[in-house]
């Protein structure tokens, strides 16, 4: 099954992009899907505007966040739709949904339930190091943590889940 299937019967809630002034200036929600039925989301905090994370939805996924108001994505690691916080309780709340001029990414500002974190590494963002800029030639780029400690124990959170992380 192709990742925008949905898995269950239901109409659905976008629009047909008929033309530019209609996807840019209209009132309709038509996204656009990338050739392999994915639309990139930024998420961030709704109270301080740090980024989350980014992840990416299928059309499942951006049906079901729209119609329950907490993030879905599709996870392109275990090729399944995923309910942020299914296993970890740290449930993304959406305090607003916008999506871009040509309606081909989402942004989300979310609160998250729990410890506010939302990395499966433990930290409160997927971003949690920076890239040193100017560093040495010839060799890899240097990554420098931002935040200092993790905000909770992944062990104690997942258990034995297996790690998203593809090498």
């Amino acid at each position: 099954m192709s990742p925008n299937k949905a898995v269950t019967a239901t109409p659905t809630p976008f629009a047909a992009r008929t033309t530019v002034e209609q996807v840019e200036e209209g009132l309709a929600l038509a996204p656009k899907f990338d050739a392999d039925g994915f639309i990139p989301c930024v998420t961030t905090d709704a109270n301080t505007g740090e980024v989350l994370m980014l992840g990416y939805m299928n059309g499942e996924a951006l049906q079901r966040t729209v119609a329950t108001g907490e993030a879905h994505y599709w996870s392109r690691s275990r090729q399944c739709l995923w309910h942020k916080g299914s296993t970890s309780g740290l449930v993304q709340e959406v305090v607003e949904m916008r999506i871009d001029d040509d309606q081909d990414a989402v942004w989300l500002r979310v609160r998250v339930v729990g410890s506010g974190a939302s990395c499966h590494v433990g930290y409160r963002s997927c971003f949690y190091r920076s890239v040193e800029l100017g560093g040495p030639s010839g060799g890899p780029a240097r990554l420098v943590f931002t935040e200092s400690r993790k905000s909770f124990d992944p062990k104690a959170v997942y258990g034995d889940a297996p790690n998203p992380t593809q090498l």
